[in-house]
């Protein structure tokens, strides 16, 4: 990797992972443990219940510099509750992250912090005397942003989710795709059911 004018080396880009995984007790444990065994560093990791009834979804942010993101997928598929893994690093994707974040505030900076709340498209979910809790939706980079722009006024406490990612379009990352009953039974009155061939869930 080359060197920026400046003399520092970039930083490399996180890869983004999505794993299916089997909702069973100890599954992010072993996760982890993997991880930890193989000295990938996880720069963040989120879970939670995917459409499918006893499958979780795990979204995973490795360092690039850590690990080729094809040993990371190998060593997961080596798990026996890891269903499907998913690439997104290459994808034109949709990704979001949720912080919590509590700020100082007294009478003379609060409209002032209430005004940048509004230029981020930030709630405030909670109000005290002395701080402010603002609820923040988007990618890293707007997170990032509005962390530096409330960091002169004291950051009281934060709390971040992680990111959680999906493909733009019609493509997923599901295990599969089931064509609900009620559409199957319009499209079959409507005698647009051909035999062997699946349609589309909203429009034919």
């Amino acid at each position: 990797m080359s060197l920026s004018s400046n003399g520092y080396k970039p930083r490399s880009r996180p890869h983004t992972l999505v794993a299916i995984v089997e909702d069973k007790p100890g599954v992010l444990m072993r996760v982890a443990s993997l991880f930890r065994r193989r000295g990938f560093n996880i720069e963040s990791l989120t879970v939670g219940h995917s459409e499918e009834k006893g499958l979780s979804r795990m979204t995973i942010l490795v360092d690039g510099e850590s690990a080729p993101v094809e040993q990371v997928e190998k060593q997961l598929y080596k798990l026996i509750d890891v269903v499907k893994v998913s690439d997104l690093s290459q994808e034109d994707m949709v990704a979001r992250e949720l912080a919590l974040i509590k700020v100082r505030a007294n009478n003379l900076n609060r409209h002032e912090l209430l005004d940048i709340a509004n230029v981020f498209r930030a709630d405030i979910v909670d109000i005290a005397t002395n701080t402010l809790t603002f609820q923040v939706v988007g990618d890293e980079d707007k997170i990032n942003g509005l962390i530096k722009m409330l960091e002169p006024y004291g950051i009281r406490e934060l709390s971040r989710t992680g990111r959680i990612a999906m493909v733009r379009g019609p493509k997923t990352t599901t295990v599969h795709e089931k064509e609900p009953a009620k559409i199957r039974e319009i499209h079959e009155k409507a005698g647009r059911r051909l035999d062997g061939v699946e349609l589309p869930f909203s429009s034919d």
